[in-house]
């Protein structure tokens, strides 16, 4: 499903016209992204919790030359998913 699909989803659903469904899906999405640059978990009961997660530095192997390279330290925002969500799918 992409955007366009999940927007006609939503207004379905939620019986909005598109504009509004997507106004409220791009809405979403900046709020979840706002709360993970500011360091905070967002948390969707039952769905799941979007965090931030720090990887620490360290090394690596270039493949191509096999040559050991220094991988730095980052964040990367992470996703878990909710005991409800992974019974639905199952």
């Amino acid at each position: 499903m992409n955007k366009s699909e999940l927007v006609a989803r939503i207004a379905d659903l939620a019986e909005l016209s598109k504009k509004d469904a997507e106004k409220a899906l791009n809405s979403t999405v900046l709020a979840i992204e706002e709360a993970l640059v500011q360091g905070e978990k967002v948390v969707l009961t039952g769905f799941g919790t979007f965090a931030v997660k720090t990887r620490k530095a360290r090394k690596g192997h270039d493949p191509r030359t096999g040559e050991e390279i220094h991988i730095p330290a980052l964040q990367a925002p992470t996703f878990k998913a909710g005991k409800v969500l992974k019974e639905k799918v199952r």
